[in-house]
């Protein structure tokens, strides 16, 4: 089993940029209303527009996006993340540091609608 979260924004193709350039994710549909980015061929994150109603029970009047949701991605490469996300125009929560509970390397930021997202290395890798 795989998860392929989808999150409500209010603008796909804004959102669908900011991973791409921070993350390195592609796009695999595009549009206005609907997005999927992949990494290495593989479904990572759907963005769907806030206002397009196919899917009315998708997203609740007056909620907040991203109120009790992280967005957690993992990567090998962390070094080379964090120059992307601090070049980018993420706004960043916790600058890179050491969970010492995971012994892993991470930072936290927030996307263009206001979701966090955290990059880590691998669990131990900061042992």
């Amino acid at each position: 089993m795989n998860i392929e979260p989808m999150i409500v924004v209010s603008n796909v193709e804004r959102s669908s940029q900011f991973y791409q350039q921070v993350l390195g994710l592609e796009s695999a549909h595009g549009g206005d209303e609907y997005e999927m980015l992949t990494y290495q061929n593989r479904l990572v994150l759907q963005l769907h527009r806030s206002d397009a109603h196919e899917h009315p029970a998708m997203w609740q009047a007056n909620a907040v996006n991203g109120n009790g949701v992280i967005l957690w991605f993992r990567t090998g490469m962390f070094t080379a993340a964090v120059e992307t996300i601090l070049s980018s125009e993420a706004v960043i929560v916790a600058e890179p540091h050491i969970n010492p509970n995971a012994k892993q390397h991470e930072i936290w930021f927030r996307d263009p609608d206001g979701y966090l997202v955290v990059v880590s290395d691998h669990f131990g890798n900061a042992a």
